[in-house]
């Protein structure tokens, strides 16, 4: 235990900034844990060196908005494509997206300066600030405070409990090497609770879905099965909709019991990793009553990767004329 803190003794703001920064990039790293010791072991060496504190602040800041910056320049080049990515690399459940998707929707690039206190928020709010085409000087001004206070809290911490993250320090370096076990340990169980609680959100949304072909078939068929559409207002004028499918929002499900037969075949379908809303929708409407519901597989990226066709809403379409023909 006592080579861990030599380490961050003497390699501190390299163990910090690779820390935030890996952290940041989505990788299920705790982050706090390693600022707040660092500014602990800083603080309680003496007056003379808390000059560090400064520089654990600015290369915090920095590693914070480098992987900020990556996010939010492959959401404006990729995007609804790069969340998939972060959720797959993430070990949050991927209801961060949808919950996120409405967090921004409410706030806006606003939502970046409180975002990283938000666990599973951080990453996939950058990202939307990318997909959402925010301006650069919109997001790099909110998400400077994001990061300043979110790196800030933790340097507050370290110097308010100095002495008492010293003594555990002393304590675990009693154990010698079991003081890193235990360490170690801690982590690994921290990443095992991370996993197990994805993978047990995976299982309860298990379900039969539907493809974009079988989809197609039906309406070639004349089968008019009836497509819900449980994203977001604002992605939904943004990226266009499935020919037909109805707006539903995830508060007003229980309402499709007066619109629509028991017996009507029902597809739901939205644009997050693993189909989320659109399994816990399908859910929730088959407790209603909905016997024959499933999830489409891919949602609308999937939808619209085969080539098929996508509507806007009238006022949309008459904004991107106006726009086209400046």
């Amino acid at each position: 235990m006592h080579n861990l803190v030599l380490l961050i003794e003497h390699y501190g703001l390299i163990v910090v900034f690779l820390n935030v920064l890996l952290s940041q990039a989505g990788l299920p790293l705790p982050v706090y844990p390693v600022l707040v010791t660092s500014t602990a072991l800083a603080a309680g060496a003496g007056a003379e060196d808390m000059t560090a504190i400064p520089a654990i602040l600015v290369v915090g800041i920095a590693a914070a908005l480098i992987a900020d910056i990556t996010w939010f320049s492959a959401g404006r080049t990729y995007g609804s494509r790069v969340l998939s990515t972060l959720c797959r690399i993430s070990l949050a459940p991927d209801s961060c997206v949808r919950q996120t998707e409405a967090t921004f929707v409410r706030f806006g690039p606003a939502s970046l300066s409180f975002a990283k206190f938000v666990p599973g928020l951080t990453n996939i709010a950058v990202a939307l600030a990318g997909t959402s085409r925010t301006s650069w000087a919109a997001f790099l001004f909110f998400d400077l405070i994001g990061a300043t206070l979110f790196i800030g809290a933790a340097i507050a911490l370290g110097v308010i409990f100095r002495d008492a993250i010293g003594d555990v320090l002393l304590v675990l370096d009693a154990f010698g090497r079991f003081g890193l076990v235990i360490v170690a340990a801690a982590l690994a169980f921290y990443l095992a609770a991370k996993w197990w609680q994805r993978q047990r959100f995976i299982r309860q949304l298990r379900m039969d879905r539907i493809t974009v072909e079988e989809l197609r078939e039906l309406i070639a068929d004349g089968a008019s099965p009836v497509i819900l559409d449980v994203r977001s207002d604002a992605l939904r004028d943004r990226d266009g909709f499935i020919p037909g499918s109805v707006r539903a929002r995830m508060s007003e499900l229980d309402g499709l019991k007066r619109e629509y037969a028991r017996e009507s075949e029902v597809v739901v379908y939205c644009s997050c990793p693993n189909e989320t809303s659109a399994a816990l929708a399908a859910r929730h409407l088959k407790r209603a009553g909905f016997k024959r519901i499933r999830p489409l597989e891919g949602g609308l990226e999937a939808w619209a990767l085969a080539g098929h066709p996508l509507e806007r809403n009238a006022a949309e379409e008459t904004e991107d004329g106006v726009a086209l023909a400046a």
